[in-house]
């Protein structure tokens, strides 16, 4: 039978995290799921492999494939669409664990409402103790439905760039399937904007999530990544290039269904634009001021946050600036009007 929810994991090194992962799914107190692994031909392939076969040798829940080529991001993110059988697709990054309860918790709510095409979740970080997070990121004081559109998807967007409990509807994703936006790493944010201009999304308040914030980006090593993105760090020219996708894809989205939300992304971006900047604190004047004209050339810089976020980068550095974003998304980042592009009603 056809399983509610497939949890799908991107394999690419990092074998020592994949048995702790795979118990937090199997820990689960839910049990019309899948699992399915797309190892994506890394240096440690037969190492990921002995952890399948060691621990969890006919297990008929675990499903494991082996990329006869190394894919990338993006196209592997399209893999495991394609390998996966269940209504929904709940992804997981390689290195983080599921909470408790959190199959049960989107299944309670993919089932209680109809036409929900994605799940906006919370979540946290940690470095050592997932009971002991550094940060949680909520964006909502409660659980939220939202109904297709403009709003939803400008609400969503940006909030869909962490892997983990990423959650959509499987079939519908598999109809926008393209390979155009390939080597951004963003895919999953096109799905999504493709996805709620017909379907509703569904924002958990509970954590579902928990993500290492101790491990350095393995990006740079398929044919579409090698030339932007260096593995271990990110460059910026790599933040350059994946905010471009960003608008891009928002853009190219916009233009092919009609549903005009891009010039709002651009204003939530601008807002929200920390994480692409904070491990870039560190460059030389020069270089950040390239920076911070590359990344306004694209629509952001006529928003008047874009360059407070840069001024106070440059004044805090990266230890005092985190401390005043850590203000911003444990305090402010659960206000309504988020980016003035909210548009959901209380579930």
């Amino acid at each position: 039978m056809t399983p509610l929810i497939s949890v799908c994991i991107p394999a690419y090194n990092r074998q020592q995290f994949l048995k702790p992962l795979l118990d937090s799914v199997l820990a689960q107190d839910f049990t019309d799921y899948e699992i399915v692994i797309c190892e994506d031909k890394s240096p440690q392939r037969e190492e990921i492999r002995q952890v399948l076969q060691t621990n969890y040798a006919g297990d008929a829940r675990i499903k494991a494939f082996y990329n006869e080529v190394n894919l990338g991001y993006d196209a592997n993110f399209r893999e495991l669409l394609t390998r996966a059988s269940g209504r929904y697709c709940f992804f997981m990054g390689n290195d983080d664990l599921m909470a408790a309860g959190a199959l049960s918790r989107v299944a309670r709510a993919v089932t209680a409402y109809d036409n929900v095409g994605l799940i906006l979740r919370s979540y946290d970080w940690f470095a050592t103790d997932p009971l002991r997070p550094e940060q949680t990121v909520r964006y909502f004081d409660e659980d939220r439905i939202f109904s297709p559109g403009p709003q939803t998807i400008a609400t969503a967007y940006r909030r869909c760039g962490v892997l983990s409990g990423y959650v959509i509807h499987r079939e519908k994703a598999m109809s926008f399937a393209t390979n155009e936006f390939d080597g951004y790493l963003y895919y999953q944010m096109y799905l999504a904007a493709c996805v709620l201009t017909e379907m509703r999304a569904y924002y958990i308040h509970d954590v579902l999530t928990h993500s290492r914030s101790t491990e350095a980006p393995d990006f740079g090593n398929s044919s579409r990544e090698k030339k932007v993105f260096t593995p271990g760090r990110y460059t910026p020219e790599a933040r350059i290039h994946m905010v471009t996708g960003m608008v891009k894809i928002a853009g190219a989205v916009d233009e092919r269904t009609g549903v005009r939300f891009a010039h709002s992304v651009r204003q939530d971006i601008a807002n929200y634009v920390y994480p692409y900047i904070s491990d870039q604190l560190n460059l030389p004047p020069p270089a950040y001021l390239k920076l911070y004209h590359a990344l306004g050339a694209l629509g952001l810089k006529k928003h008047r946050m874009f360059t407070v976020h840069f001024l106070l980068g440059y004044l805090l550095k990266e230890r005092g600036y985190n401390v005043v974003t850590k203000f911003i998304r444990t305090r402010l980042g659960r206000s309504p009007q988020i980016g003035d592009v909210y548009a959901g009603e209380k579930a």
